[in-house]
């Protein structure tokens, strides 16, 4: 069956797909060798599968090639890592490879926003869109309910102690926490983009009626408790790190966190199923391990250890993606998932786009929602060649960690010869590898050339090597990230941050975390503003936060919203549901 996805939408040609029939999931399982008791139907095409029990059966050795899939600085569209990932899975496959795809859960929040639901897209997707999009098999639902059962413990833990005395606290099995209302760290979570929910104040009624405190939501995909389930190992490490987490400090100033609470094993109970992966499938038969889905910009921006632990003792290739940019999603990858994993990169694809190349060239700023600017689909060489120069900073980004990138132009059919030409010219120049993929127009059969480059470059020999010592101080190593990494000049705080920071580095388990920065998505510079590659610029590092659960420093630079806003025209006005079929319409 032949789709054209320039006449058809993503949900019709996934639709299309699901009609025609898609593989089993005990097909899947099969194949990839799973026995009984290692996974569980959800369905006849989705499953969940015990990676415990397979790796305990297996072993921890490593089987498969691992390529990671990261980007350049991207546009507001973004510039189709998820495709890539998608159609270099199926490429893999056309060339007769055992390869298996790893990606993040799409956030509700996205879905039915402005991005859509990072599914893929064209003949490059994640099957069945409209499970993938609407819940899948409830992990996400567990991220929430865990984050707001600590919420819970916390506001009704701080109205038993406001109300009653120690005697009556020790009855109980309590000890006095005695909470600051000022310094709460933790928020309730709910899986869409609610602006209006960002602040808010709870407890407001009478003495039985919670805490009266300030509060707030975010978004559950920027919660702790889904960065936790992304970076644990198994289910034992799951249950530690959740007990970890500082909900709160008391008035001397000690943390306060959710074993302190006793709810740290409620939390785990409620994310038992959603330790174990799910698999899906590629539009072409190929297995997808789709788990976990943290904020790139405030947390590791990967889809789980879990999953590509077990992809890479099952598949003789595995496909996974780093969240936005080099700058951003390739060193969380190099320098945190990679420590917690243990795994290293065979090789790195770099993602680029002639729309996001002419756009850091000083074309018009692309914006959500909005029309294109004429400039992105007529040919412009000397806009194109200008914005090569952000390129060439991601490409030196993945060399600083060892490896030489395969760069893969995402081809657009608006594209034009000149200017494929054009950027395979400059990528060569820098002695990086090249092909151009037509896998949105073409499926598999337009991954093909990146295919094969990415099998070459798996059998070269790397350097890849971490960026820092952990052992080094905190303030040391973002210093180098920013300028190693992002081309600035350094690194200056504000007085909060300097003081939070100088505390943090006293503490000898927390000053040996890992550094995840926050910054902007849109530029290598805290500024969004700021294109191609900037020059003469430091990082101004406005607060500085830990999640000890989840075992990250996180340095704030600039304005990050943990909890996005809905726009204008979101996806959910076009969503829709036929109800002589029940099929879902309109997903993207």
């Amino acid at each position: 069956m032949k789709l054209d996805p320039t006449k058809l939408k993503d949900w019709q040609i996934a639709e299309a797909a699901e009609e025609n029939g898609l593989r089993s999931a005990s097909e899947l399982a099969a194949e990839l060798g799973l026995e009984k008791g290692e996974w569980s139907a959800y369905g006849e095409v989705l499953a969940k599968i015990d990676a415990a029990k397979v790796l305990k059966r297996l072993g921890e050795g490593r089987k498969g090639k691992y390529i990671d899939v990261t980007a350049i600085t991207p546009t507001a569209l973004g510039e189709g890592k998820t495709t890539t990932t998608l159609g270099l899975v199926q490429g893999l496959g056309r060339l007769g490879k055992k390869v298996i795809g790893c990606v993040r859960q799409p956030s509700g929040g996205p879905t039915f926003n402005i991005k859509g639901s990072a599914a893929g897209g064209g003949l490059a997707q994640v099957v069945p869109l409209t499970s993938l999009s609407l819940g899948l098999t409830g992990d996400m639902d567990a991220v929430t309910n865990a984050n707001n059962i600590a919420m819970v413990a916390l506001n009704s833990r701080m109205q038993h102690e406001r109300n009653h005395d120690d005697a009556w606290l020790a009855e109980r099995g309590l000890k006095r926490l005695d909470i600051d209302p000022g310094r709460i760290q933790f928020r309730w979570a709910m899986d869409f983009c609610a602006q209006g929910l960002r602040n808010i104040e709870i407890g407001r009624g009478g003495k039985l009626d919670g805490f009266t405190c300030e509060s707030g939501f975010y978004i559950s995909v920027a919660s702790e408790v889904m960065a936790i389930l992304a970076m644990a190992a198994d289910l034992k490490d799951l249950r530690e790190r959740l007990g970890r987490i500082i909900v709160a400090y008391s008035k001397s100033g000690a943390p306060v966190t959710t074993r302190d609470l006793e709810v740290d094993g409620a939390m785990c109970a409620i994310l038992v199923n959603a330790i174990k992966p799910t698999m899906m499938q590629s539009l072409e038969g190929q297995p997808m391990f789709v788990h976990a889905g943290p904020f790139a910009n405030i947390a590791i921006g990967q889809n789980s250890v879990v999953a590509d632990r077990l992809a890479c003792a099952l598949g003789d290739y595995v496909v996974t993606e780093s969240g936005f940019a080099s700058d951003m999603g390739y060193e969380k990858f190099w320098n945190i998932k990679c420590r917690c994993s243990g795994l290293k990169p065979s090789a790195v694809v770099l993602v680029a786009t002639v729309r996001a190349l002419k756009a850091h060239g000083g074309a018009p700023k692309v914006k959500a929602g909005m029309k294109l600017d004429s400039v992105y689909t007529t040919e412009n060489l000397e806009l194109l060649e200008k914005g090569c120069d952000n390129l060439l900073a991601h490409i030196d980004i993945i060399r600083r960690s060892g490896i030489q990138p395969v760069v893969c132009l995402n081809s657009f059919y608006t594209d034009t010869p000149a200017e494929h030409a054009l950027v395979e010219k400059t990528v060569k120049a820098a002695g990086a590898r090249f092909a151009v993929s037509d896998h949105w127009l073409k499926g598999g059969e337009g991954a093909e050339d990146l295919a094969r480059e990415v099998i070459a470059a798996c059998e070269e020999k790397n350097d890849f090597a971490f960026l820092c010592d952990l052992s080094e101080p905190l303030r040391t190593r973002l210093e180098k990230q920013v300028k190693e990494v992002y081309g600035g000049d350094g690194v200056d705080y504000s007085e909060e941050a300097a003081a939070k920071l100088e505390a943090f580095e006293r503490d000898p388990e927390i000053s040996r975390l890992p550094v995840c920065c926050a910054k902007t998505q849109y530029s290598l510079s805290d500024n969004p503003d700021l294109q191609g590659r900037p020059k003469g610029w430091r990082l101004k590092v406005r607060d500085v936060l830990v999640y000890r659960g989840a075992g990250l420093v996180v340095p704030v630079a600039g304005e990050i919203k943990l909890m996005p806003g809905t726009s204008a025209s979101p996806a959910y006005r076009r969503i829709d549901v036929d109800v002589e079929t029940g099929k879902v319409k309109g997903l993207f």
